[in-house]
């Protein structure tokens, strides 16, 4: 299976430059709301017309702009699972399902709709419809529609928007199941960076309409090559750097100095690090440990997210470095020690970005 992908088209806000490649898998869109992502999606599936460039799936050409190619939606064999789930509300879920089953006889859309059922589990509800069944089930059938026409490609528009946190991590696991048994590519929109960790073998970072960055999902947020990927992936704490030796960075923004075995790249222009990655330190004093106050807290279900100020007092609510992701149980250990605290680096975990 093969997907290639290099077109542009110019939109009201910016121009759209995308590139990428897609051999197997499922592969993530992955960027901020309105970058480009969706668009993305419909130029591939050929409800959108690219002003230029080509598209191409396995052996066949959807879209050539110098040829003059632009297969209809029918001739691409692509699987779209929309963002509203796009059912009909007056069929049933089985009369949904069959819709695009166009040229079959009866029995044999009969036994491609029971299959599709099974495979997202849920048979029983095959006279329903739409509004008798919750979100989450809409959204499976919506899945098993794209499926029962057998494509070469699937594609899904941020299919967990509209559920609850609840809802959503237990379709994250069907979905899974799903994917692991379809054979073809699928892309997956999303700019929720645990639904493309959790579903996504790769992942392409877009950026106001152009892909930045491309790779395995794990490599890529393990090392994001830019300040977007960074962001994106969930870092909040990225700083602008100064050199001051080969050796030695300043950190801005975090007011600290960082040192490293190893001489670092002068290309290097910022230096980030993840909130959870932070580690209190109680007495051994190592390299790259700093004092540092906690400004304001903000508790979260499990965890407390500790806002921090290096070297000296804050000033106000507003005068902080760091943020740091703690667990509840480590937020309660650590709370009513003495002021200040320590907290320390282990440099395997900072992020240099060119």
């Amino acid at each position: 299976m093969y997907l290639s992908v290099d077109i542009k088209k110019k939109l009201q806000k910016f121009s759209l430059n995308i590139n990428f490649e897609l051999t197997g898998g499922t592969l993530a869109l992955l960027g901020e709301s309105g970058c480009g992502k969706t668009i993305t999606l419909r130029c591939i599936a050929g409800l959108v017309k690219p002003d230029e460039g080509r598209i191409i799936l396995n052996d066949r050409v959807l879209f050539d702009s110098e040829k003059g190619i632009n297969l209809s939606i029918q001739k691409r064999k692509v699987g779209f699972l929309f963002q509203n789930y796009a059912l009909f509300p007056h069929m049933t879920v089985e009369e949904n399902i069959g819709y695009g089953l166009k040229g079959l006889n009866k029995v044999e859309k009969n036994k491609i709709i029971d299959a599709v059922l099974e495979i997202t589990q849920l048979s029983e509800l095959k006279k329903s419809y739409p509004h008798q069944i919750s979100g989450g089930q809409q959204q499976r059938i919506a899945l098993a529609r794209a499926l029962a026409v057998n494509p070469e490609i699937l594609m899904l528009d941020e299919p967990f928007s509209a559920l609850d946190n609840h809802l959503r991590n237990l379709m994250i696991k069907h979905m899974k199941e799903i994917l692991e048994n379809y054979n073809g590519p699928t892309i997956f929109v999303t700019h929720n960076m645990e639904e493309a960790y959790s579903l996504c073998t790769d992942t392409v970072i877009i950026e106001k309409g152009r892909s930045i960055q491309q790779g395995t999902t794990k490599d890529i947020f393990r090392k994001p090559n830019s300040v977007t990927s960074a962001k994106v992936t969930g870092c909040k704490n990225i700083s602008n750097v100064q050199r001051l030796s080969d050796n030695t960075l300043m950190a801005t923004q975090w007011n600290c100095k960082i040192n490293f075995r190893e001489p670092i790249n002068q290309q290097i222009k910022h230096i980030a690090i993840r909130a959870h990655y932070i580690y209190f330190q109680e007495e051994v004093t190592i390299e790259n440990s700093y004092q540092c106050w906690p400004v304001f807290t903000s508790e979260k279900p499990f965890g407390t997210i500790v806002y921090l100020k290096l070297h000296e007092k804050p000033i106000d609510s507003e005068d902080y470095n760091l943020q740091w992701d703690i667990t509840s149980k480590e937020w309660d250990r650590i709370k009513d020690k003495p002021l200040p605290w320590k907290i320390g680096f282990d440099e395997k975990d900072l992020i240099l970005i060119e």
